[in-house]
């Protein structure tokens, strides 16, 4: 059977490069590079995206075997009604390996039809690397880089002021259209690259803070030989994701004539202010997505739709999210009764299986970002620990154990927590340390969580209860005894 190609696949078009995108994964190919194409085909946008590897480069080699092409597949409800429906992607010119062809990329630098830059790096993926060198090619860091890249386009074009970019990062951290321009900018100081192109990093660009919200599970594995067979066409980077999608830029007026999306039927907005959208997206779909993992994968399941329809874990996300956040958010509890509604649909969506250790990805940070304040804000409302979210963190520390029954877990963080998590296992599994004392580790630990949670009073002791009881009856043992003592309270 053939592959998808251009020799293969005769529809697609060319566009002028207009996009340098972060990132080669599932969510941006299915979310942004989707949105390009909607563009290209109802607007005069006229633009393709080109594509670097944040970290390692085998599905950008993938990709250019492709020619760029992808099938993406649609799936839940649209205007009311389910609808599956497929599509070819071909808004994507081409992929730079950076490891391999990083004159490639500095050579994007200089084409003057450049506009945007695009980014998902997860949340750890806007941070810091004190080690990163401007020589390096390519950098460690993805705000490295950007500087890197930035710093040649600034020099391509004499640091003229109409040559900037609009900046779009889609990690989900507060404000990181904000903090990705502060790291731009500490490495232009430390890399001593002059006051000519901060100037121009400052006046020239434009850094939008954004919020993403779609569910894109990937690659189909578990249907793949069946869509194989209706498409008739090989296709390494299908992609499937649910049908609803939103997009909130927080940018200045003028992006909306550049990135022309009214009228288009897409769900994207241009606005002053996201704050209002991301807090409730954040910490309802994304924090109820981090929380459920660990509590559903250990129970024995394994996607997102089998979590929901079951009956105790089911109950516990339900629960979580009208009970321990919502509560914590400001808003007309109306809508926002509607909105927990909407995403709870949207997780129970048949269509999808979007599997749990998918979005197992760097959990830790993701806890830290998507449920700490719906903690932390619960405890400061009511005085007393929200339970369930309690459970869920002694459940994701059990889950950095890296088993399941007999089963190993293949577990996907920064290597010093990983690190960190197997040492201190190791430690009490030993009998080197006692189980209270392992999770007084964990829960002070700075680096871990950006804070010490072991002030937090009660959450140790309480945390230690749930590990003792997940470690001797299992999680859903222990998930129905915390059940009664909510019950009795």
């Amino acid at each position: 059977m053939q592959r998808l190609n251009r020799r293969n696949y005769k529809e697609y078009e060319i566009y002028p490069e207009k996009i340098l995108q972060f990132g080669e994964g599932n969510f941006l190919r299915g979310f942004v590079d989707w949105q390009v194409q909607v563009l290209n085909q109802k607007t005069d946008f006229n633009g393709s995206v080109v594509v670097v590897q944040p970290r390692g480069s085998e599905k950008i080699e993938r990709l250019n075997r492709q020619d760029g092409l992808f099938t993406l597949y649609l799936q839940g409800i649209k205007d009311g009604r389910p609808v599956n429906e497929h599509m070819v992607i071909d808004s994507i010119s081409r992929g730079i390996n950076l490891f391999t062809d990083y004159q490639a990329y500095i050579e994007l630098a200089a084409k003057e039809e450049l506009r945007f830059i695009i980014s998902n790096t997860t949340e750890a993926g806007i941070t810091y690397d004190p080690e990163d060198k401007l020589e390096e090619q390519p950098q460690k860091s993805f705000p490295g880089k950007l500087t890197a890249f930035l710093y040649y386009r600034f020099k391509a074009f004499s640091g003229d002021q109409q040559r900037g970019c609009i900046i779009i990062p889609c990690e989900l951290i507060e404000n990181n259209g904000k903090v990705l321009k502060e790291i731009v900018l500490k490495y232009a100081q430390d890399w001593n690259l002059g006051s000519g192109f901060i100037n121009w990093i400052e006046n020239a660009n434009t850094f939008c803070s954004s919020l993403v919200d779609r569910i894109v599970p990937g690659f189909p594995s578990d249907t793949i030989h069946e869509k194989t067979a209706e498409l008739g066409y090989q296709d390494e980077l299908m992609v499937v994701g649910e049908q609803y999608h939103l997009w909130v830029i927080e940018g200045p007026e003028f992006i909306k004539h550049v990135l022309p999306v009214e009228g288009t039927g897409l769900n994207t907005m241009v606005v002053k202010d996201l704050t209002p959208f991301r807090t409730r997206k954040v910490r309802i779909l994304n924090g109820a997505h981090t929380a459920m993992t660990p509590v559903a994968y250990l129970s024995g399941l394994e996607t997102v739709e089998e979590a929901v329809i079951d009956n105790e874990v089911g109950l516990f996300i339900r629960e979580l999210i009208t009970e321990e956040i919502v509560p914590t958010l400001e808003g007309n509890a109306a809508e926002l009764g509607f909105y927990a509604e909407e995403v709870l649909s949207r997780f129970a969506n048949p269509y999808i299986k979007h599997y749990l250790m998918s979005i197992s990805l760097n959990s830790i940070s993701k806890f830290i970002t998507r449920n700490l304040p719906s903690l932390i804000d619960y405890i400061e409302k009511t005085n007393v620990l929200p339970m369930r979210m309690v459970f869920a963190l002694s459940c994701l520390i059990f889950f950095y154990r890296g088993k399941r029954g007999e089963e190993s877990i293949s577990l996907q963080d920064r290597p010093e927590t990983l690190q960190f998590f197997q040492s201190t296992w190791n430690m009490y599994e030993n009998q080197e340390i006692e189980l209270n004392e392992l999770v007084e580790s964990v829960l002070s630990e700075k680096n871990l969580w950006d804070m010490d949670l072991d002030e937090i009073s009660n959450l140790s002791s309480t945390v230690t209860k749930h590990l003792s009881d997940i470690e001797q009856l299992g999680v859903r043992s222990a998930l129905k005894e915390l059940s009664k003592t909510l019950i009795n309270k």
